[in-house]
């Protein structure tokens, strides 16, 4: 059986091989056979390694090399912006990650721009250990050619062949929340968009889409840009739809509480005219009245496996995908 911790407050530099072993309770062969993916391992007994891992901050030798040679302790994390809820919830899992196993965290917004992501990798290096980037907006050929190559790296919410990745299942959660409108009596589902050349907007639409498909449905999409503004902008549009659709899916929440605002205006209640849903699950969702219908992505969580990533060995990049759960609250009750 695993031992009380003793070591939860050193740092991953203090941390050995021999100490997550003895914590957990299993041989030191075990330990590299969790960590080189090599060899057959009970899945207990690798989520007790694992979380013991993570606990004391031990760093894999391969990676400890990797990060030996600099002493900044600090991690950069470039995102598209660092204004909403969502980004906050990314940053917030990023900083306890981070602060638990002492590192410092470097922010910086790119704002989805080519060449701004190029000023802000140029301004990071030598001062970080390592990045996290989050940048859907650029296409994955554009994304690597600006990337320091020469530090560790882990991607958010995009995949580049040999760069470790956590992505969400957009595709899944759109289908889902799809199949849950239809399950509730609608035949006409609108959808928000998020904006263009997006990778996560694309994915919610490809699954918005592919239930749409499977439940026999025409699709009915507006345009949006994931802002609260297009949001409302977008619910405009559709009370001029005739005949009206009976339910609007936002792909993500922002846009949804635009829209509910632009109902609410001309007097459509939700859900009693309409069904309004949407896709993030940011904490102001449940607040919202009537309390959101959403897709629950583990966004805080997105953050802190990002930075984890950070301080697993580079010869084996890993793609991790974390999947979404649909969560049902009042604003989708049946017409």
């Amino acid at each position: 059986m695993p031992r009380k911790s003793k070591r939860s407050t050193l740092h991953s530099s203090s941390v050995t091989i021999r100490d997550v072993a003895a914590e957990a309770g299993v041989s030191v062969a075990t330990v590299s056979r969790v960590f080189n993916e090599k060899g057959p391992i009970r899945e207990e007994t690798l989520q007790r390694v694992q979380d013991v891992a993570r606990r004391l901050c031990y760093v894999p030798h391969a990676a400890a090399r990797s990060l030996s040679s600099r002493s900044t302790r600090t991690i950069g994390v470039v995102l598209p912006d660092l204004h909403g809820e969502f980004f906050s919830e990314v940053i917030r899992g990023i900083d306890m990650a981070a602060r638990d196993c002492g590192y410092h965290v470097l922010l910086s917004g790119s704002h989805a721009d080519r060449e701004e992501m190029r000023a802000v990798v140029q301004a990071v290096r030598g001062r970080v250990d390592g990045l996290i980037v989050m940048s859907p907006d650029l296409k994955p050929s554009a994304l690597v050619a600006d990337l320091p190559l020469s530090i560790p790296i882990v991607l958010l919410n995009s995949r580049v062949a040999g760069l470790p990745s956590i992505t969400i299942d957009n595709a899944g959660g759109a289908r889902e929340m799809v199949q849950h409108l239809i399950g509730r009596g609608h035949d006409r589902i609108a959808f928000l968009t998020g904006p263009a050349n997006n990778a996560d907007a694309e994915q919610r639409r490809r699954g918005y889409l592919a239930g749409m498909s499977r439940g026999g449905l025409v699709p009915l999409e507006i345009k949006g840009n994931f802002t609260e503004e297009s949001g409302y902008e977008a619910a405009q549009q559709f009370l001029r739809l005739a005949p009206r659709a009976t339910a609007v899916f936002a792909a993500n929440d922002a846009m949804a509480i635009g829209a509910l605002a632009a109902l609410s205006e001309s007097g459509i209640r939700v859900p009693d005219d309409v069904a309004l849903v949407g896709f993030d699950d940011i904490p102001i969702a449940r607040f919202l009245s009537p309390p959101l219908t959403t897709v629950k992505v583990p966004i805080a969580d997105l953050g802190r496996r990002g930075f984890e990533a950070i301080l697993q060995p580079s010869g084996s990049p890993r793609n991790v995908r974390l999947e979404t759960t649909l969560v049902v609250r009042r604003s989708s009750g049946a017409r």
